[in-house]
């Protein structure tokens, strides 16, 4: 399935994306940042909100449809299905948008990709049926407080978190992630202090307060627009990250004088850029990522933060880098490969796209991710190991299997190397943990270090 020309038009661009999304299950950020490109900026943001936000109530929606219609859901064709979902969205959760044009335009793109006219009158008419109906149709926090709740989270997922953190918390969870979440920026302290960029930030008329546990961390509520258009992005006064991320990214310190560090999954660079800044004058940064698209757009990052001069990148994987025996190194980020449920509020297909049983596979992926970085580090150095999943397949268990097969190694207490604040967020075992309930991404981080020379 490929875009059509009428991809221009904000909701057909949405459900192009979403039919293809069904079709690959590739992930919706990709998706969507294909989709848009033939799209009006001023219309970018609608197709994120009806994209992510049918992502969020899927379960809902469909509940809703499946009341309304004759029809089964499992036999309608994937337009057919994401059309109806992204008319319902908007009439039952984007109460701007005028009704005639949640309707109408919505069966607009069914008869621009040249549907049949009987199927154009099956969404129109089931559509004008939810319009008529909203006022006395349930809720989606009602159907969440029901018995069995509708939580818009698959089961064997909420069966997990219920099991691991009780029925309370897990729903708890779930309606954290059903929400979107606040826009948080890193403010890039070698080039503005926080207070400065909060008051540049204010004056341009955003409205944005201070983070609640990280010193760099500022939150923007309510800014419609993109994030590059918010004063200081294009001179690199700020990186966007979740606080949580930031946190995650202390462990690694304090920095010594002449300090070598290598980001051995460096993504995007949010954690490569924040290591640049705490670095000192004489320390070095490697950071590896072997993925064509997120090295271009860490390339991007450290050029617009200006870490070039620190940081070297380089297009390779971990094993292939260790491979090359370079000089040992002071500290070593593992920020690893995961399941990402920790942070399905900021991407809503991750609940769907996942499965149980690749929680094993993630978890052989980690455990050799940490050994590999095991032989690039110095005796007595410092490896700091991060996930974005709140699976303890992939969190204590990967640094318990780590510590049985690489002995010298140990858990550093990690309270001691975050601010005040944040030290609330370590549990029992010294590990930094945070879930949505928190306010803040789903997280897991592990001091670990080599006791071979202490």
């Amino acid at each position: 399935m490929t875009p059509t020309s009428s991809a221009t038009n904000p909701r057909s661009a949405a459900v192009e994306t979403l039919c293809l999304w069904a079709t690959t299950h590739n992930p919706v950020d990709q998706l969507f940042q294909t989709a848009v490109e033939q799209v009006a900026d001023i219309d970018r943001g609608l197709v994120k909100t009806l994209v992510y936000g049918v992502m969020r109530q899927k379960e809902y929606l469909d509940h809703i449809i499946r009341t309304l219609s004759k029809h089964p859901l499992r036999k309608m064709k994937v337009r057919t299905l994401m059309t109806l979902r992204i008319g319902v969205f908007q009439l039952l959760f984007l109460h701007r948008i005028p009704e005639s044009a949640a309707v109408n335009a919505t069966v607009n793109t069914l008869k621009e990709a040249g549907q049949p006219a009987w199927l154009v009158g099956f969404v129109n008419g089931l559509l004008r049926g939810v319009a008529r109906s909203r006022k006395t149709l349930p809720t989606a926090e009602q159907m969440a407080e029901g018995e069995p709740p509708l939580l818009n989270h698959p089961a064997w997922l909420v069966e997990r978190w219920t099991a691991h953190y009780g029925e309370a918390k897990a729903r708890a969870i779930c309606r954290c992630n059903n929400s979107e979440p606040l826009l948080t920026l890193r403010v890039n302290s070698r080039s503005v202090g926080r207070a400065v960029l909060r008051e540049a930030l204010a004056k341009s008329g955003v409205t944005v307060r201070n983070g609640d546990f990280s010193p760099l961390a500022l939150i923007v509520d309510g800014f419609p627009g993109s994030v590059t258009a918010l004063p200081g992005y294009e001179t690199g006064r700020f990186q966007v990250q979740d606080e949580a991320a930031q946190l995650a990214t202390l462990l690694a310190g304090p920095l010594n004088h002449g300090c070598r560090v290598l980001d051995g999954c460096a993504g995007l660079g949010g954690k490569t850029t924040h290591l640049a800044e705490m670095l000192p004058p004489d320390g070095a940064i490697v950071a590896v990522e072997p993925d064509p698209r997120r090295y271009r757009l860490l390339r991007d990052n450290l050029r617009r933060l200006g870490h070039g001069q620190a940081v070297l990148p380089i297009r390779t994987d971990l094993r292939a880098y260790a491979a090359t025996r370079p000089l040992p190194f002071d500290r070593i980020l593992i920020d690893a490969p995961c399941s990402g449920t920790g942070v399905i509020r900021r991407h809503p297909d991750i609940r769907w796209n996942r499965r149980a049983e690749e929680l094993a596979t993630y978890q052989q992926t980690q455990v050799h991710l940490l050994e590999v970085a095991a032989t690039l580090l110095k005796p007595g150095g410092v490896l700091v190991y991060v996930t974005c999943s709140l699976e303890p397949e992939e969190d204590e268990e990967v640094v318990r299997i780590f510590a049985e097969r690489c002995p010298p190694f140990g858990i550093e207490e990690a309270a001691a190397f975050l601010p005040g604040a944040a030290r609330r967020l370590v549990d029992g075992a010294g590990f930094f943990r945070t879930d949505p309930t928190d306010g803040l991404d789903g997280f897991f981080a592990a001091r670990l270090v080599d006791g071979s020379r202490l």
